[in-house]
């Protein structure tokens, strides 16, 4: 893409009310604009990075047999007054009333739903297991919003719910869906940690969250030095120092983390209230073993900018990058230095995301924008154009060198 035709306004400073790094970034990067507190637009380099998010979330679910759906936002009060959590979920739901006084609420999460559309379908055992997800806009109340899309009213998050004759399975199916959680997150090139964690407004039998360590977690994590412990804090009450109470000879360490993703064991907490009932081979009526996996979409491309960055700007994992090659062409006055840009540009399309910075704007304007937006791979097309040579740049390990036109692409793959 040109970019000249890319609507990414890069701003100097960052908004007054940026207080963590990747809020700060993503602001003048042009990558999100806050709308009100805690709502965001998400501009063409945001959802870029978004989509591409997304598609990995969704190549690791439809390997493991899962089918997408998508489902209302909008949600009418008896769903939720049948589950019991109308009265329950407290004022972080958002309610409201339609031109006929009927109640409903803006979904932050779906188990309603997904128990009414599939209650009907599931009335026999061999149509389990089922699984079904989504990738969707959530709404919460949010009483202080902040860090952007750390905390926010409005936000983009992939649920998945699974259906299941009994525990045993459910136990199946949640360990394969903790390994797809891990795969997605490495792939990401996010480091993360699985720790218990209360079931909260969730419910359900147990719990596990992904945390990626950040001294910017609002969660702090209590974990083992020796083996492979890790709570939730609010949920273990352990501290610094405690001994560990899964292998006894660990001391209980404490760190910031910022939850990406959590996963629950709900059992038969909405099959029973919402009478979602399989016969069984006997023929005998029997409520649906259900497990709940959200994992933020929104909150995941912060968390990746948070932990990927230096003083310069973003520096994306590549398999999320808006692009993967930046080509700058520095002399826009130049007619060889403009047709020798657009022939790599040109090229390297074929094969990789590539954006050409067009404008006709000055070097060191186009240079920091490039370290600010943080493509992995810059190609320069400066006064060694007429040698047939160009400035390599890799984003990771900030080595700069001159290479011959010939040589980029197999120093990009």
């Amino acid at each position: 893409m040109k970019q000249s035709l890319l609507f990414a306004p890069t701003l100097k400073d960052a908004p007054k009310d940026a207080e963590v790094k990747s809020h700060k970034l993503m602001a003048r990067a042009g990558l999100i604009k806050q709308t009100a507190a805690g709502i965001y637009s998400y501009l063409p380099l945001g959802k870029r990075a978004m989509n591409k998010i997304e598609r990995i979330v969704r190549e690791e679910h439809d390997k493991r047999g899962c089918s997408e759906m998508l489902m209302p936002a909008l949600q009418p009060r008896d769903l939720w007054e049948e589950s019991g959590r109308w009265a329950e979920y407290g004022p972080e739901l958002f309610r409201l009333k339609d031109r006929k006084e009927r109640d409903f609420c803006l979904g932050p999460t779906h188990e309603e739903v997904i128990t009414q559309v599939v209650r009907d379908y599931i009335n026999s055992y061999k149509k389990l297991p089922l699984a079904l997800y989504q990738i969707q806009t959530k709404f919460r109340d949010e009483l202080r919003p902040r860090f952007a899309l750390m905390r926010g009213r409005e936000f983009i998050m992939k649920d998945l719910y699974t259906f299941h004759t009994d525990d045993a399975d459910l136990d199946v199916w949640y360990e394969s869906i903790k390994e797809a959680y891990t795969t997605i997150f490495k792939r990401m090139g996010l480091e993360t940690k699985i720790v218990s964690s209360d079931t909260g407004q969730i419910g359900g039998k147990a719990a596990d969250e992904f945390m990626v360590m950040s001294e910017v977690g609002e969660d702090t994590i209590s974990y083992c030095d020796t083996c492979s412990y890790g709570a939730n804090q609010e949920f273990s009450g352990l501290h610094a120092g405690d001994s560990c109470p899964k292998c006894k000879g660990g001391t209980i360490k404490e760190a910031k983390g910022i939850e990406v993703g959590n996963i629950f064991k709900l059992g038969t907490k909405y099959s029973e209230s919402m009478n979602a009932y399989y016969n069984d081979p006997e023929g005998h009526k029997v409520p649906v073993v259900m497990g709940c996996y959200g994992l933020g979409i929104s909150r995941t491309l912060m968390a990746a900018v948070e932990q990927h960055s230096d003083e310069n700007g973003i520096v994306w994992p590549r398999e999320i990058s808006p692009f993967e090659v930046h080509v700058l062409p520095l002399k826009m006055n130049d007619a060889f230095t403009v047709d020798s840009a657009n022939a790599i540009y040109k090229e390297l399309s074929t094969s990789f995301e590539t954006l050409l910075d067009d404008r006709d704007e000055r070097p060191g304007i186009k240079f920091k924008d490039a370290d600010l937006i943080g493509v992995p791979y810059r190609i320069v097309v400066g006064k060694d154009i007429k040698d047939g040579k160009v400035e390599f740049t890799n984003r990771y390990t900030g080595e700069t060198k001159l290479v011959k036109t010939t040589e980029i692409s197999d120093l990009i793959k």
